[in-house]
């Protein structure tokens, strides 16, 4: 349930059930007679007069249930003239102030609607607000959820919005920052508890979690909202995962104390299943309407007795950027060793045993076992699971290089692998440079994005939009077609990955087609294609809310 099918607009008063009774007036304008009793004519002077019906608000004429059955207008009631009151009695003010009232009743009041706005949510008229844990501070960030809102804003902000991220910030930056020519307004929260916690976001995240429950609702009402509506302007609030539930629902509460609620949409998007037993259901969805970033998940989150509108992820446009073709080349080569039946698999991601690391693992000893040479690059992070990953490498007999480095450039990349000299697995402990990431994209046979849970799957996106050859997995990846745009792993079977590798090498024209249509695929998830989704379903929400654009 969404706040749009429940929420009342606070600056309507109340009314008891005797306002939902009231009689309109017949269609032909005349003022409709109300039975009342005759006055006796012993009546004592200054008797009360009997109670008119009580009139029904603006908002109950401009606006009926839909579901009221339908009152038929009375039929014409004979012509006849209508007595002459004696003015002795109080019989002519009562007979006047009951036609006053059905006129009244006959001409409904205008709606109180927004102001004036032109072609739906635009920049013109709307101001867009992301609350998140994650940030683009490398501080903030601790997955792909601080690349999305970082990315989703700038796109906002690149297409007109004026739009504010607050997110828990590096400590030693300032506290707020203007980008894309002042429309992208950075806030760091919190700064004054993670200056106790140099470890990135998550740490001392329940305090940092408190603060930002806290403190953010007021200033997204006084700085923000408040200004922006002062100015006719729609308030468009998406929070972000577990951390921002409790938050977005304090939003929504403040502005409904301070009159505003009605020209606010609010979100709540879901990105992964972490902590979701920690949510208040009934009042998140009361307060917001839930989203989240796939088919998948949609399905996933039945569960929790909701059923959110599905809004992808996307990309930047600058991913489409064709890759240095000869640095691809010659990255290809070092690869290959002098042997250009050697396999180039590349996988890339956190050392999580829903990346499915050891299933890739697994392959390449298969491969190497079948007398096929390979070689693996591969990436991962400081999680636990990476040590059993390179365990059972070694169990299988495959030979691990690692390659340390600090901050080297793509070239410099190639020439370390150039130098580790031969192996079957490079496993890079460096970061690693978006360009640098982007060739191993292009230059490998494919690129195992081989997830047993993934909400969304950007890195097999990625993939995509530099030519690659992505083998995903099949849940959140919305955006696969298996031998279309991609290859979509169904099984945990190493061997699934072994046969689709040798059926791709045995028909070059099917690994062309697949780059091809990877790249048309991956131009459709830019974030300006993903905002004129939001938009559109924004759009949907207006209508519900019941906000109404000229």
């Amino acid at each position: 349930m969404s706040v749009e099918d429940t929420q009342m607009d606070a600056t309507q008063p109340a009314e008891d059930a005797s306002a939902n009774n009231a009689t309109p007036a017949p269609a032909n304008g005349a003022a409709r007679r109300t039975p009342r009793a005759r006055p006796a004519t012993n009546a004592a002077p200054g008797a009360r007069a009997p109670r008119a019906p009580r009139r029904a608000t603006p908002s109950q004429m401009s606006a009926p249930s839909s579901d009221a059955p339908a009152i038929p207008a009375p039929a014409p009631a004979p012509r006849r003239r209508a007595p002459r009151a004696a003015p002795a009695t109080s019989a002519a003010p009562v007979a006047e102030t009951l036609a006053a009232d059905a006129m009244h009743m006959q001409t409904p009041a205008k709606p109180q609607l927004l102001p004036a706005t032109r072609h739906g949510i635009s920049p013109a008229n709307t101001v867009f607000v992301s609350l998140c844990f994650e940030g683009p501070d490398v501080y903030s960030t601790a997955g792909g959820l601080g690349a999305r809102v970082a990315e989703l804003t700038e796109a906002l902000a690149t297409m007109g919005f004026e739009t504010h991220l607050i997110f828990v910030g590096d400590p030693n930056k300032q506290a707020t920052e203007d980008r894309i020519q002042g429309r992208l307004h950075i806030k760091r929260w919190a700064q004054w508890i993670s200056r106790y916690y140099p470890n990135g976001v998550y740490d001392g995240e329940e305090q940092k979690l408190t603060e930002y429950n806290d403190t953010v609702p007021y200033h997204v009402y006084e700085q923000i909202a408040k200004p922006a509506i002062e100015q006719g302007k729609i308030v468009v609030i998406i929070g972000e995962d577990w951390h921002t539930a409790e938050v977005i629902s304090r939003v929504s509460d403040t502005l409904h104390w301070h009159g505003v609620r009605n020209r606010a949409l609010i979100m709540w998007n879901c990105n992964s299943l972490m902590s979701l037993h920690r949510i208040n259901w009934g009042r998140l969805g009361y307060t917001a309407t839930i989203t989240t970033v796939s088919r998948y998940m949609k399905h996933r989150m039945w569960q929790y007795g909701v059923n959110p509108l599905a809004i992808p992820n996307g990309i930047p446009r600058r991913y489409l950027d064709p890759v240095d073709a000869d640095a691809v080349a010659q990255l290809r080569e070092v690869m290959q060793r002098g042997d250009p039946e050697r396999t180039f698999l590349f996988k890339i991601g956190r050392f999580d045993p829903d990346k499915r690391w050891l299933m890739a693992v697994e392959a390449v000893a298969r491969l190497k076992s079948t007398g096929k040479p390979v070689s693996m690059v591969i990436r991962g992070g400081i999680e636990p699971h990476g040590g059993e990953v390179l365990r059972r490498a070694h169990d299988l007999g495959l030979r691990v290089v690692n390659i340390e480095a600090k901050r080297p450039t793509s070239m410099e990349c190639i020439e370390l692998l150039r130098e580790a000299g031969e192996a079957d697995i490079y496993n890079m402990r460096f970061f690693v440079p978006e360009e640098f990431v982007r060739m191993c994209y292009a230059a490998a046979d494919a690129t195992l994005a081989n997830s047993g849970h993934e909400p969304f799957g950007l890195v097999g996106l990625e993939v995509m939009a530099a030519r690659g050859i992505a083998f995903t997995g099949s849940t959140g990846e919305d955006y696969a077609v298996s031998f279309e745009n991609a290859v979509a792993l169904e099984t945990e079977d190493p061997d699934e990955i072994v046969g689709y590798l040798n059926h791709l090498q045995q028909h070059p024209e099917e690994r062309e087609k697949i780059r091809a249509e990877a790249y048309r695929t991956a131009s459709e998830f830019v974030w300006e294609e993903v905002v004129d989704n939001l938009i559109g379903k924004l759009g949907y929400l207006a209508h519900k809310q019941h906000l109404t654009f000229d």
